[in-house]
């Protein structure tokens, strides 16, 4: 069995006016994260408190490994604005060697 950390991307969403560069940063900063993208002006439907709504916000996409990904979901949601956040892990079904290695020292 192969020990090397797997890459994952954690999906989350935050408000327009939130400032997702400063978190992206900081994620990255902390090596939580290789590569946050900001995806701007996605309009989300959902529902929330029994009703339906839609919002304007921030998605970011965020580059880790399954080694780091407890630490960034603790470090995420305190920073979080949103009272339930999104957190969505994916796995890639594949990616070049050269990214992987470069995701894994990215945040080791």
């Amino acid at each position: 069995m192969n020990d090397e950390a797997h890459a994952l991307l954690v999906l989350t969403t935050v408000g327009a006016g939130f400032d997702s560069a400063a978190l992206a940063r900081a994620l990255v900063e902390q090596r939580l994260a290789a590569c946050v993208n900001i995806i701007d002006r996605v309009l989300s439907v959902y529902r929330w408190e029994g009703r339906v709504v839609d919002d304007t916000e921030v998605l970011l996409v965020i580059k880790t490994t399954d080694a780091r990904v407890d630490a960034l979901r603790e470090e995420l949601f305190h920073r979080h604005p949103y009272d339930v956040p999104e957190f969505v892990v994916v796995e890639p079904a594949s990616l070049s060697d050269a990214y992987g290695a470069w995701l894994r020292e990215s945040v080791s």
